[in-house]
């Protein structure tokens, strides 16, 4: 019974959790474009491109424009990916809405004057606001949800995927204002927030191989093992120096996991002989999923 109540609050505290982090995501990517892009009347991606060029010739906010067409993209997102994702396609649009709709007209200057500057800051704030969002399973709509469909059947990243998608809607504000220049800076939104997005997300998920050489490798690999939730191979060695044959560990794990484990290494054992170095994918059970 106590097993059971604990796996609850687990599974209850792991999605108040991801909610938590989508919501600062969210905040993130709306005030990226409150704050930076809008009033410097230049354009992004998505959803939220097309509603910022409607902004700009109509001046019907953002928030509505935004809102409407997602309704009916939000309906290929839980067909196609599931209700679960859909569901938090949907609590996402409607978060973004409300930062949208309240924050929209508290900013009517740009924050700074240079157009490059606010395209820099506002690409970059955005990129790291969907990539918190992306990291726990949800998408802000729009292109987003074609990027994801798309990665989920193919490798390829969501970045460059979002890219893709975006260049009309970015060349679409040359329609408005008759600016190349403009439409230039909606570009260099596009590559930072396409740059920022796979930089955010490899870096999240970025791995490290490791071997260990130590006298005490059974206690160590117990612990990769048992704690560290890692897989753990011992390969046979001989050093060449001491002519003694060793064994060598070889795991595989986060580079977030590696301070934990240099910490319970140096405790087992301080003499230990650790090589550790990146590996730029990592696919099996644990990591990634192999895509073909």
């Amino acid at each position: 019974m106590f097993t059971k109540i604990t796996a609850a609050n687990h599974n209850l505290f792991k999605v108040i959790e991801d909610y938590g982090i989508m919501t600062f995501g969210l905040f993130l990517f709306a005030m990226s474009w409150v704050v930076f892009i809008i009033p410097a009347q230049i354009t992004g991606g998505g959803v939220s491109g097309v509603a910022a060029v409607l902004y700009y010739a109509t001046k019907i906010p953002v928030s509505i424009t935004y809102l409407s067409i997602n309704a009916v993209l939000v309906i290929i997102a839980i067909k196609v990916l599931g209700a679960n994702f859909g569901v938090k396609t949907i609590y996402s649009i409607l978060v973004i809405t409300a930062f949208f709709a309240i924050f929209q007209n508290l900013v009517k200057q740009p924050l700074v004057d240079d157009m490059f500057l606010s395209s820099v800051l506002g690409g970059g704030l955005s990129g790291i606001g969907l990539g918190l969002v992306f990291s726990r399973g949800g998408s802000t709509g729009g292109t987003d949800i074609i990027a994801m469909i798309i990665t989920k059947y193919r490798n390829v990243s969501p970045g460059r995927v979002i890219m893709l998608c975006d260049v009309i809607i970015i060349g679409s504000v040359f329609l408005v204002f008759r600016s190349v220049e403009k439409m230039v800076y909606g570009y260099v939104v596009m590559w930072v927030v396409s740059y920022a997005l796979d930089s955010f997300l490899s870096g999240a998920n970025r791995s490290a191989q490791m071997f260990i050489i130590s006298k005490k490798y059974e206690e160590i690999s117990e612990f990769i093992n048992k704690e560290a939730i890692r897989g753990v191979t011992l390969l046979e060695g001989s050093g060449w120096y001491t002519k003694q044959n060793v064994k060598v560990i070889m795991s595989v794990v986060r580079k977030k996991e590696t301070g934990a484990i240099f910490r319970k290494i140096k405790h087992i054992d301080p003499d230990a002989f650790i090589s550790m170095g990146s590996v730029m994918g990592v696919y099996g059970q644990g990591f990634d999923k192999l895509k073909l």
